[in-house]
């Protein structure tokens, strides 16, 4: 039973609030309120990135550069689900790729009521593999299901793992399911967004070659779902200051 504190004082607990101009009745806010931090748990935002929203993204001063990168989450979130075509990040480390990707996220739990899930990329990997141990009760689907199934994924740092064929066929089942369900995903990697440049990428020699120019996004998760990425997603691209260095500078000084 619930005590009279937590009673709402404007449905009474039932969850419904009446519209006197035409006699209906509506969702009150308060479950409306519970719904979003319902969903807002449920979207796996690490503790690390718990205080990330876009009003907090810094695009000014030595990030002026990242201005038009956060103009497009903004629109992003604007525009949904009008325009559900996701989304792809790209830069270098610490320019602020997974901070809006949380962001965004948090926009459209809070304001729209969307239902969003963050993965890294290299614990959802780890997950499914650990998923084939006899000793752990979740079986790959159990894993997989609600990353093929939310509305909205987050996946974090793209390509972070070494490229194998198991990993390249798994990035594949994620990325075509979502892509023939029309589902909406958003991608950050910090791997430039350009082909695979040799014939055999497993190589030995072809691993030596990738070694010595760096890697592309290409070369780490396959052309076949780079190309799909480019069906998938708008690049922005995110230049900038590391704001973890900047961080790190300020605080030495």
């Amino acid at each position: 039973m619930k005590v009279a504190a937590e009673v709402c004082p404007i449905c009474g607990g039932s969850g419904w609030k009446s519209v006197t101009s035409d006699r209906r009745v509506v969702r009150c806010e308060c479950r409306l309120k519970s719904r979003a931090e319902s969903l807002l748990t449920g979207a796996r935002i690490p503790k690390r990135y718990e205080h990330c929203e876009l009003s907090n993204f810094e695009f000014d001063g030595p990030h002026r550069n990242l201005a038009s990168a956060r103009m497009a989450a903004c629109k992003f979130v604007e525009d949904y689900p009008l325009d559900s075509t996701g989304l792809l990040l790209i830069g270098s480390i610490g320019v602020g790729k997974t901070h809006l990707a949380v962001g965004i996220i948090k926009e459209l739990v809070l304001g729209k009521g969307i239902p969003c899930l963050f993965y890294d990329y290299r614990e959802l990997l780890k997950q499914i593999q650990n998923s084939y141990n006899d000793s752990v009760k979740a079986t790959e689907l159990d894993v997989l299901r609600p990353v093929f199934e939310t509305e909205l994924l987050v996946l974090d740092e793209l390509g972070a793992v070494k490229p194998t064929e198991w990993v390249w066929d798994t990035v594949s089942l994620i990325l075509n399911t979502r892509y023939n369900d029309s589902r909406t995903t958003i991608i950050t990697t910090n791997y430039p967004d350009d082909a695979a440049r040799d014939s055999n990428a497993n190589s030995e020699f072809a691993r030596a070659q990738r070694a010595a120019r760096g890697e592309t996004l290409g070369d780490r998760i396959g052309e076949r779902m780079r190309s799909r990425l480019h069906e998938m997603c708008r690049i922005v691209k995110m230049e900038g200051a590391d704001f973890r260095q900047t961080y790190r500078s300020a605080s030495f000084r």
